[in-house]
């Protein structure tokens, strides 16, 4: 363990920046960073405690997040009496304005929480919706076939109703504390006053210029006289400061039925390749309370989002599948447990290509695709020394005829994640974001707009059977997207989610894996170099310890890519004290008192 261990944290802290290959696509990550940004003063210590690899510590409430500025936020709400929820959405209104990349008012989020009071782990579904209007030829060209990713993206075609607003609404509506209006004040300031562009938004917007160019609006906030922002500017967003007002006074109701929503409408039917987003669309959107997905693990309760998210299934199957062999004792050094964990992870994304949907829409077979004989089955192939030669989705128990075909959809890492406990016991996790990076790069009153709707499959069907996660009117596009509470005798013991696309699923496994197997605090368990196998090539992080595995992985029959591994984990263990980490690969922090 010392091993590999060794050789993480501080190399980690060199912007890595690539254009590597999703599974399907050649659609670039969002970008690394360097911790080169200025970070508050109170914040401090929890900077130092980063970089040196150790856990922040505190004792009454903790919050982890991307970027300090929405630490600092989320702090002050918890410091006067708080709840998560309410400080949640201090961070969510500051995240929207100084990571614009990854998530904001125009995007869409999951939210796992734990109360309290009750015990119980419950989930709130703020994923963005399709249109009525949208068919499943949506991103279909003239001749049958898929669009190219970004022929999709860039415009008002891809854009699905948002569900942030909503969602933070709600979630201070069930369990806040706070008043409403005061939730806004940081935010709103910064955007007023201005706030310093870090090297990640600036090399963001250098990548990705000539497509925001393409929006005059985006063009005249990110590309100012034709310059890319660059890193050490001071930015303000008035119009962003104005929706923050406009949503202090009156809640979301602006964004689905009022002036916000009639510009949300118009910026999408104006914009090149135009969608076809309606007022009705938004004044239907709706969030839904679901129930967690739990799956038992070393006497632990796992518990995540279930569909339209596959992020709950596959974490919960990886585990499932991993549980009968002793991942303990092989430890993180193991070539032999990354074999486990690897071939685990490609039978559980078989699963979810063929059968995770929006269950609105699609009978999804949550409760058979856990079942402990429907794992155990699965788990013998993992017997032997070497590499899967190839996988198949299983037959999990279910009383619906399951026929369905694999879809070809592209999850994109461009996301952001929330964990915040609370003084009262709660613990929050949240995963938001508005898909690729800025998203669709149609721009209105001083947020980008999503690109949602391309998580669909764009084919919807293959040799005539349908394809579960295919566009339909109405309905959530399946996500990758993993917010989770782990639990220990019925509390939260770490919260715990990241961005990162189909790998997402992947990071958050490696991370609860390293805390409860391998006994890793929070801070070394997210350190930790990331293998992650979906399809069978073995991705290992570049410029890590993980390159180690690289010959040994060969030999048992992978195919190894060594690559950027850009994800944004943010977690909290909780025990006698909290102790919160923050990934070394972006700009997080994890603060707490």
């Amino acid at each position: 363990m010392k091993r590999f261990l060794s050789a993480v944290s501080v190399t980690c802290l060199v912007a890595s920046v690539s254009w590597a290959q999703e599974a399907a696509d050649g659609v670039a990550p969002e970008m690394g960073s360097v911790l080169s940004m200025q970070v508050p003063e109170s914040l401090q210590n929890s900077l130092k405690s980063k970089i040196s690899g150790e856990p922040t510590k505190a004792k009454d409430w903790m919050v982890a997040a991307a970027h300090p500025l929405a630490v600092e936020a989320g702090a002050a709400v918890l410091r006067d009496g708080g709840t998560a929820a309410d400080a949640m959405v201090a961070v969510q209104a500051v995240l929207g304005l100084v990571e614009p990349q990854s998530s904001g008012l125009g995007g869409g989020a999951f939210l796992v929480w734990y109360d309290a009071q009750t015990g119980e782990v419950t989930t709130l579904d703020g994923r963005e919706m399709a249109p009525l209007a949208a068919t499943p030829r949506l991103f279909l060209g003239r001749d049958g076939e898929p669009l190219k990713f970004f022929e999709a993206v860039v415009g008002g075609r891809s854009v699905g109703v948002p569900g942030t607003p909503m969602l933070m609404q709600e979630a201070h509506r069930k369990w806040g504390r706070s008043q409403w209006p005061s939730l806004f004040d940081a935010a709103i300031t910064h955007a007023e006053e201005g706030f310093t562009v870090t090297p990640r938004m600036a090399a963001s917007v250098a990548r990705d210029a000539e497509r925001l160019a393409s929006h005059p609006v985006t063009a005249d906030y990110f590309i100012p006289n034709g310059a890319p922002l660059a890193e050490g500017r001071q930015l303000d967003n008035p119009e962003y400061a104005a929706s923050l007002k406009m949503m202090a006074a009156q809640g979301a109701a602006p964004f689905y039925t009022g002036k916000i929503a009639a510009d949300i409408v118009d910026a999408v039917q104006n914009a090149s390749n135009p969608g076809v987003l309606t007022g009705v669309d938004l004044a239907l959107y709706q969030v839904k309370e679901r129930p967690a997905v739990c799956m038992d693990y070393r006497a632990h309760d796992v518990c995540g989002m279930g569909p339209p998210s596959s992020g709950g299934l596959t974490v919960g199957q990886i585990l499932g599948l991993i549980q009968p062999y002793d991942i303990a004792g092989l430890g993180p050094d193991s070539a032999e447990a990354w074999r486990l964990i690897g071939d685990a992870s490609r039978l559980a994304f078989a699963d979810r290509g063929r059968y995770m949907a929006d269950n609105d829409y699609v009978p999804v077979p949550s409760v058979g695709l856990l079942a402990a004989d429907y794992l155990a089955e699965r788990a013998k192939l993992l017997d032997g020394s070497a590499a899967l030669e190839s996988v198949a989705p299983g037959a999990p128990e279910f009383d619906h005829a399951l026929h369905y075909a694999d879809g070809e959809s592209y999850a994109q890492p461009s996301t952001s994640h929330i964990s915040i406990v609370d003084s009262y016991g709660n613990a929050l996790s949240m995963t938001t974001t508005i898909e690729n990076g800025f998203g669709s790069r149609v721009m209105t009153n001083g947020f980008l707009l999503n690109n949602e709707l391309t998580d669909f499959s764009f084919r919807s069907h293959r040799d005539g059977v349908p394809v579960a996660n295919r566009v339909e009117p109405g309905k959530r596009p399946r996500s990758s997207m993993a917010p989770t509470i782990v639990l220990k005798d019925g509390k939260p013991s770490l919260v715990v989610g990241s961005p990162g696309g189909s790998r997402i699923i992947g990071y958050v496994a490696k991370t609860i894996i390293a805390h409860v197997d391998w006994g890793l605090d929070v801070q070394q368990a997210i350190d930790l170099p990331h293998l992650v196998n979906r399809f069978g090539t073995y991705d290992i992080e570049s410029e890590s310890a993980a390159m180690e595995f690289g010959e040994p992985l060969t030999g048992m029959g992978y195919k190894v890519n060594a690559r950027d591994l850009n994800s944004g984990l943010h977690a909290i263990s909780v025990g006698r004290r909290l102790q919160g980490g923050a990934d070394n690969r972006r700009e997080g922090l994890a603060y707490g008192e």
